[in-house]
C-alpha cells in the first residue's frame, strides 16, 4: 500500500512537472513582436479608428488582420490588454522619434521646435491611434489594471524626457525652472491639451494659442 501511495505521489509531481514545462513553453512562445501580432495590433489600431472601440470585436479584428479569433485570446487575452498594446506601440514609437530630435537640439529653441513638431505630427496622425489613446483613458476610470498599465506607459516616457532635460542642462543648453520630471508633466500637459483642442476644432486659428504654449514652454526651459 505505500509503495502504491509513494508511486501516485511520484505520478503527481511528473505531471505537475509536465505541466510546469508545458506552462514555461507556452508563455516563451507567446511574443507579443511577432508578425502576426503586430498585424493584430495594427487592425486594432485601424479598427477604432473607423468604428470605435465599442465596436471592434476580436471578429472584426482577427478577420482584418486575417489570423483566427482565438489568436487574438492567445496573444492578448481581453480587448482592453490588446488596446494597451496598442497604446505601448505608439508611445515606443513616438518616444524614439522625440528622443531622436531631443538629442540633436543644441538651443532652447530647437528643444521647443522638437516638441512643436512632435505634437504637429500627432495630430495629422490617422485617428485610429488617437482613437485608441481616448479609449483607453475612459476604460481606465473603471478598470484598476488599465489605469495602472497606462500610468505605467506615461511614466517610461515622463521618466525618459526628464533624463534628455537633465542631459542638456548638464550640457548648459537649458536652466531648467523646475525639477526636471515636473518640467517634462507640464510640458506633456500642455502638448495634451493643444492636442485635445486641436482634434476637437481643427479649423480654428491656433497661431496665437501656439505663440503663447511656446513662450511658456521657453519659460519652463530657462529662456
Amino acid at each position: 500500500m505505500r509503495l502504491e501511495r509513494d508511486e501516485r505521489r511520484g505520478l503527481r509531481w511528473v505531471r505537475q512537472l509536465q505541466w510546469a514545462a508545458m506552462e514555461a513553453a507556452v508563455r516563451t512562445d507567446r511574443r507579443i513582436d511577432s508578425d502576426k501580432a503586430k498585424r493584430i495590433v495594427d487592425a486594432m489600431r485601424a479598427s477604432v479608428g473607423r468604428r470605435g472601440a465599442a465596436a471592434s470585436t476580436f471578429d472584426h479584428v482577427a478577420q482584418e488582420a486575417g489570423v483566427s479569433r482565438g489568436l487574438l485570446h492567445y496573444y492578448f487575452g481581453t480587448k482592453e490588454r490588446l488596446l494597451v498594446e496598442v497604446v505601448r506601440r505608439d508611445s515606443e514609437i513616438r518616444l524614439a522619434i522625440l528622443e531622436e530630435r531631443l538629442t540633436v537640439a543644441h538651443s532652447i529653441d530647437e528643444i521647443v521646435d522638437a516638441l512643436v513638431s512632435q505634437l504637429k505630427d500627432f495630430v495629422a496622425e490617422q485617428s485610429g491611434t488617437q482613437a485608441v489613446i481616448y479609449e483607453m483613458f475612459s476604460v481606465s476610470r473603471r478598470n484598476d489594471d488599465i489605469r495602472g498599465e497606462l500610468a505605467e506607459l506615461y511614466r517610461k516616457v515622463r521618466t525618459r524626457v526628464a533624463e534628455l532635460l537633465r542631459a542638456k542642462e548638464t550640457e548648459g543648453v537649458v536652466s531648467l525652472r523646475g525639477d526636471a520630471e515636473a518640467v517634462a508633466s507640464i510640458l506633456f500637459a500642455l502638448g495634451d491639451g493643444l492636442e485635445l483642442q486641436l482634434v476637437s476644432d481643427p479649423s480654428r486659428d491656433s497661431s496665437e494659442t501656439f505663440a503663447t504654449g511656446i513662450a511658456t514652454a521657453r519659460f519652463l526651459l530657462g529662456a
